[in-house]
């Protein structure tokens, strides 16, 4: 999303307050004579304080339906003529979330009005986004949707090609989750497969986290797919295709692994041991593996380990942790050691207890230790 940069400098909901909704006011006006600034800015900024960043959002676009004609597609030419310049490029960075509750306006208005609003869509995310917008579409009227935007795969303009993807992401961030697409992302397919050879890394990149999107659900397609891809595949697709398969492959996928060049290990002797065996929360343990090859052949070894968290109850979890790659020629062997902190976060509380380790190289689980959590 273009301008992100530029408003980070603020708390998010922060962005959407009573300048922002008099800069707003002014680039509408500029494409209508007459249009109620003073009042759009009165209904855009009322009560800001209570709301968190999509509220503001809303409330943004609501403002803009009461003060733009009633007539939905006369209303999206005025919004589509005041949209400020496009984009000169790919890296481009502008103060383009001025635009969002245009966006919102599509699409809480526009559903009912396709064609215009595809075409007012189209020149929105030539300067910030459309991926939001097209989202209710893609829900209500997918027929329509996957056509036009299948047509657009071929459009010169590389924000128009990046929006054909991520406006379909099943899972997009701070997107509505598309649920029949998360249960069958077969009509995403064919937009994939024009994109996947894109000049544009802009373009390339959201094929590939819409890729990793689906894999969350539908991991076997994903990786099949991915293997017939990297057949004959250039730097652009190979670069997709580990990207897109970045979820599986930290969890340790065979299957992923295997596409980018990790089959399973062959000969391999491995061990793992734990120094010390016991450690207090806040503290830590070292792992210590020892690797032997007992092939011919050199192997290639994506070493990884797994720790089960003790939860609640007695029950555990598994997270997988990345260590390091290993070129192991035949009938050598190779010592590993890595440190692993045991201090909470905001996002993982821990437990006192019996902590299993697993070592797993290329996928597979090859050795395991353990460690007592104290309090």
């Amino acid at each position: 999303m273009a301008g992100a940069k530029s408003a980070e400098r603020k708390a998010f909901k922060d962005y959407f307050d009573r300048a922002a909704g008099r800069q707003l006011a002014a680039q509408v006006a500029g494409a209508m004579p007459g249009f109620d600034e003073r009042g759009f800015v009165a209904d855009a900024a009322r009560g800001l304080g209570k709301l968190e960043f999509a509220g503001r959002v809303q409330q943004f676009s609501d403002a803009l339906a009461r003060h733009l004609p009633d007539d939905v597609p006369r209303a999206l030419d005025v919004l589509t003529r005041s949209l400020p310049a496009e984009l000169p490029n790919c890296d481009s960075v502008t103060d383009g979330w001025l635009q969002w509750p245009v966006g919102q306006f599509i699409a809480d208005h526009g559903v009912d009005y396709f064609d215009e609003s595809m075409e007012a869509m189209i020149e929105l995310t030539k300067r910030f986004s459309s991926e939001f917008a097209v989202r209710p579409f893609v829900e209500r009227r997918p027929r329509e949707t996957f056509a036009r935007l299948l047509e657009l795969t071929g459009h010169e303009s590389p924000h128009v090609r990046r929006w054909c993807s991520e406006g379909t992401r099943p899972r997009l961030p701070w997107g509505v989750k598309l649920r029949d697409l998360v249960a069958d992302p077969g009509p995403i397919w064919p937009i994939l497969e024009r994109l996947k050879d894109d000049d544009e890394l802009y373009v390339r990149r959201s094929v590939a986290n819409n890729l990793n999107d689906i894999a969350k659900d539908h991991a076997k397609p994903v990786i099949e797919r991915c293997r017939r891809w990297a057949k004959g595949a250039g730097d652009g697709r190979n670069w997709i295709i580990k990207q897109g398969l970045r979820s599986l492959i930290k969890d340790g996928d065979p299957g992923a692994l295997a596409v980018i060049g990790f089959g399973p290990p062959k000969k391999l002797t491995a061990s793992l041991v734990c120094k010390p065996k016991k450690t207090a929360i806040g503290g830590g343990v070292e792992l210590l593996a020892e690797l032997s090859s007992g092939g011919a052949r050199a192997q290639s070894l994506l070493v990884d380990y797994a720790v089960h968290y003790v939860r609640k109850g007695g029950k555990s979890s598994r997270k997988v942790f990345k260590w390091t790659t290993v070129e192991l020629p035949g009938g050598e062997g190779r010592s590993i050691a890595k440190k692993h902190a045991m201090k909470p976060t905001s996002i993982r509380a821990l437990y006192p207890g019996v902590h299993r380790v697993e070592l797993q190289v290329n996928g597979v689980a090859v050795a395991e230790t353990s460690f007592r959590l104290t309090e």
